[in-house]
């Protein structure tokens, strides 16, 4: 669950940002207006993930004396800007028709054009529409950016923070939909290795080492903070992408807001998908690579799937794995130079990142 001070903070934020944004489109003209009311709408509901970890990372370098959180908030918000951003652009490359249980957005805008009237084919509109309204939110979220470092002691290494997240995680969406295609003709040994990678760079540093680094870096954090935290959040990272790979196969709808076995019909090369492919003769392997990636599986299709992955033993290795990570951020967490009320944070938002069921 969101933490009420930072969600209710980062909310009151993204609120401000945007009623200056809405008289600055004044003259955007009405058709605009669908556009700029879809970007609105990504900016709702959520776990506030980022902004957590953010704010976990300042209080590791700020201690509880520190007085103005202005700042920190605006990075929040644009964190969470650039969120909506990534997964606009993330349910486009996977058409994925759903998100938190609403239309994604490609799909909205294509309702959106039906119930207009306009010419013209709407699921192309919805398409294009996605592409320009994640490049929108991209430019919001440098714009909140630039706006919170100004006059800023600390706002070069902060932004240089910022770029490098930018940076991984468009590498890491790119690996993410390479292996869909590329694992077959790598070698198979390598399959788990390669899509640790992928978590790595798309999740893990993405969604809890930048914004714990970023949010320490805006307080002025020493290498050595910087290092401890780096150790604490990648392990915390790789437990919550891990976790994510079980529920894009066996998470319950109703809940995660995602079609059952999403993953297995997008055809991810996760590393659950690694390590059950790896328990299985080559005529089972060939049964599962064939359906992998089929948007028409049917339900009984994916249960099938889901009853072959679990059978291998591959749930149980991958829970496995999950508690080594665990283990890995504790004793980072045990080592580091950081405050218990710092550290009482960064236990919480763990358990809350790996144990999830959304």
């Amino acid at each position: 669950m969101p933490s009420p001070i930072v969600s209710e903070a980062v909310a009151a934020r993204l609120e401000d940002f945007l009623a200056r944004i809405a008289t600055d489109s004044d003259d955007y003209g009405p058709d605009a207006g669908l556009f700029l009311d879809a970007a609105r709408a990504t900016l709702t509901g959520g776990k506030r993930l980022r902004a957590r970890f953010c704010h976990a990372g300042w209080q590791a370098a700020s201690g509880a004396s520190a007085t103005d959180l202005e700042p920190l908030w605006g990075l929040c918000a644009a964190l969470e800007i650039f969120q909506s951003a990534a997964l606009v652009h993330d349910d486009l490359i996977d058409n994925s028709d759903t998100r938190r249980g609403r239309p994604a957005s490609h799909r909205a805008l294509e309702a959106a054009h039906r119930a207009a009237g306009w010419h013209g084919d709407a699921e192309a509109f919805g398409r294009s529409s996605a592409v320009l309204l994640g490049d929108l939110l991209v430019a919001w979220s440098d714009d909140l950016l630039e706006e919170t470092l100004q006059g800023h002691p600390h706002a070069a290494a902060t932004r240089a923070e910022y770029a490098r997240m930018r940076r991984d995680v468009t590498v890491g969406q790119l690996l993410d939909i390479t292996e869909e295609s590329a694992w077959s003709v790598n070698p198979p040994e390598q399959m788990l290795d390669r899509a640790l990678r992928v978590a790595s760079l798309k999740s893990a540093r993405y969604s809890v080492v930048e914004p714990l680094l970023l949010g320490a870096t805006l307080a002025g954090a020493d290498a050595g903070l910087l290092a401890g935290l780096r150790d604490i959040g990648h392990p915390i990272g790789m437990a919550f992408q891990l976790r994510d790979d079980l529920l894009g196969v066996f998470g319950d709808p109703a809940v995660t807001g995602k079609p059952a076995g999403d993953d297995l019909r997008e055809g991810k090369r996760t590393a659950l998908i690694a390590v059950a492919r790896g328990q299985l003769q080559p005529a089972t392997r060939a049964q599962l690579d064939a359906a992998l990636g089929d948007p028409h599986l049917s339900a009984e299709a994916v249960a099938s799937l889901q009853r072959l992955i679990e059978d291998t033993g591959a749930v149980s290795r991958i829970e496995a794995m999950i508690a080594e990570f665990t283990a890995q951020a504790e004793s980072a967490l045990t080592a580091a130079d950081v405050g218990e009320d710092a550290a009482a944070s960064l236990r919480a938002l763990a358990a809350a990142a790996i144990s999830r069921s959304s």
